[in-house]
């Protein structure tokens, strides 16, 4: 089945709550964590919730995305894990948020899932918009020079095994050069970009996620 992202992501809520129980990028939230230290931080794209443990202590959370099924995780997550996080069903091109209002946010492997050139960049402006100046944000995109998808086209739509049937998700690949251009387009400044730290190969250009680490100046 080929969806919207809601569609999609509605149907694989329950099964991505089970299997993704824990962020696999939980080294550099933390290590976001200890930069930031405290503050109120918005998790675009947050899923069932995974990625909010890291922030759990000091910051004031909250949390939004496309999917109703997936906030409903996320509400379950947060009761199991003793936090709290005000979480809205929302899209990231138009978030229910006034100019700068966080001190800081993460978007782990959402942005990719935005279709168009041009929703991606309203996505890139809307997360500055929201920034306070000063503010900083940590994303992360799959990269079209992985092993797996470089010889491929730049869209694609990746599968998901459930229930004895298929969902397909839709990713835009992004390289380097062109997720640090758009980022600088949309006003941020590019502080790092990196593979994520599981990475163990010798050129970051074959990473399978690209790490982001933006200011709003």
């Amino acid at each position: 089945m080929k969806g919207s992202s809601a569609e999609v992501f509605d149907q694989m809520a329950s099964g991505w709550y089970n299997v993704r129980h824990f962020s696999i990028f939980r080294p550099e939230l933390e290590q976001m964590a200890l930069r930031w230290r405290e503050g109120k931080l918005l998790n675009l794209g947050c899923g069932h919730g995974a990625d909010f443990l890291p922030f759990k202590e000091y910051f004031k959370l909250y949390g939004v995305d496309v999917s109703p099924e997936m906030i409903k995780m996320a509400r379950k997550y947060m009761a199991k894990y003793n936090f709290e996080a005000e979480l809205k069903v929302a899209d990231a091109r138009n978030l229910p948020f006034p100019d700068g209002f966080f001190d800081c946010a993460i978007a782990v492997a959402v942005l990719h899932h935005i279709e168009g050139e041009e929703d991606r960049e309203l996505s890139f402006r809307e997360l500055k918009r929201v920034l306070k100046k000063g503010g900083e944000a940590f994303i992360t995109v799959w990269n079209h020079g992985q092993s797996r998808f470089r010889h491929q086209p730049k869209e694609v739509f990746v599968p998901w095994q459930m229930k004895g049937k298929t969902l397909y998700r839709y990713y835009y690949l992004f390289s380097y050069k062109e997720i640090e251009s758009l980022s600088e387009k949309s006003g941020f400044e590019v502080l790092e970009s990196k593979p994520e730290a599981s990475f163990k190969g010798s050129s970051k250009a074959c990473s399978r996620n690209i790490c982001l680490l933006l200011g709003n100046r």
